[in-house]
């Protein structure tokens, strides 16, 4: 090759690596963010987490007035059929639409205001198929990993209704727990919930010293014990767990008969099933997948 036709060469070689330079700079690598892009939706455990670890039993808590519960069942049923979100918002609630990227189905949550006494709770409806079950957790940040069992039920079954608690159990004098006092936020959107037929599974837990030999107590509360806990106890047995049926026999006071969910639920004829879960459970990973699983296999949705 001449030396100029080599020099011509090299010429074009810097010209291509400076536009390739150029296009980096101006539209991203492919790995990092565009300039000016927003940034990726946090998944839905780390909401959830994230609400749940700024619980304590010390924080500002009262329960909502009479006036503020209608309000509240009322804005609520506009959420669920898309009707609107002002009643809820009066309350201090934000809602917002979004898109768990684990599973990339579309949800909206309902919160509380941050940081004052309406600590009424997070809610969050699966808008990827017309709502079917109410997965509760009660008490966050006291049943500790409770709502790690919640997010995966809601991951795994489409028309799922998360309903997480907005304060520590322990807050005002215990005036917060959720699971035994009727005027909650809590309780209403509960009700509302049962009122459409939908089924509950309410997620607990126990300190494996209070009852060693078992894994998970299974109860139906106040309710009629149907086929959906028998066929739950019978996947988590086969899943190897150690599994207190509250039907059969006493399991220590974790019977959940005084659970106000429970009792509602009875009232209205429909499907109520109390889990208790051993430490141990809780902070397993892989036991807690176990769990999920045969809860989905036992379709709690049928009575």
């Amino acid at each position: 090759m001449s030396r100029p036709r080599m020099l011509l060469s090299v010429a074009g070689v810097a010209v291509a690596l400076a536009l390739v330079l150029t296009l980096v700079l101006v539209l991203g690598d492919g790995d990092s963010p565009k300039p000016g892009s927003p940034a990726p939706e946090a998944g839905l455990d780390f909401v959830v987490t994230d609400f749940t670890s700024k619980l304590s039993a010390d924080q500002e808590y009262r329960p909502p007035k009479s006036d503020e519960r209608r309000t509240a069942a009322a804005g609520f049923a506009a959420v669920l059929d898309r009707r609107g979100t002002a009643d809820l918002r009066k309350l201090g609630f934000s809602v917002r639409d979004g898109v768990d990227p684990a599973t990339g189905r579309p949800y909206t949550i309902v919160v509380n205001e941050p940081g004052t006494e309406r600590a009424w709770g997070m809610y969050v409806i699966d808008r990827s198929a017309p709502p079917s079950l109410a997965v509760e957790v009660p008490h966050p940040a006291f049943d500790l990993r409770t709502e790690l069992f919640g997010v995966d039920l809601f991951r795994r079954t489409p028309g799922v209704v998360l309903l997480v608690a907005g304060a520590h159990r322990k807050a005002d004098d215990s005036k917060a727990d959720v699971a035994h006092e009727e005027n909650s936020m809590f309780h209403v959107l509960a009700s509302a919930l049962a009122g459409r037929g939908l089924a509950q599974v309410q997620l607990h837990g126990f300190h494996d010293e209070n009852l060693p030999s078992t894994d998970i107590v299974l109860s139906s509360g106040a309710t009629m014990t149907g086929s959906a806990p028998r066929r739950a106890a019978s996947r988590l047995t086969a899943d190897g767990f150690a599994v207190c049926r509250a039907w059969e026999e006493q399991c220590k006071g974790l019977e959940g008969t005084t659970n106000v969910q429970g009792r509602m639920a009875a009232s209205d004829d429909t499907v109520f099933l109390h889990v208790e879960m051993s430490r141990s459970v809780r902070e397993s990973p892989e036991q807690r997948s176990d769990v999920v699983r045969a809860l989905l296999e036992a379709d709690l949705r049928k009575p």
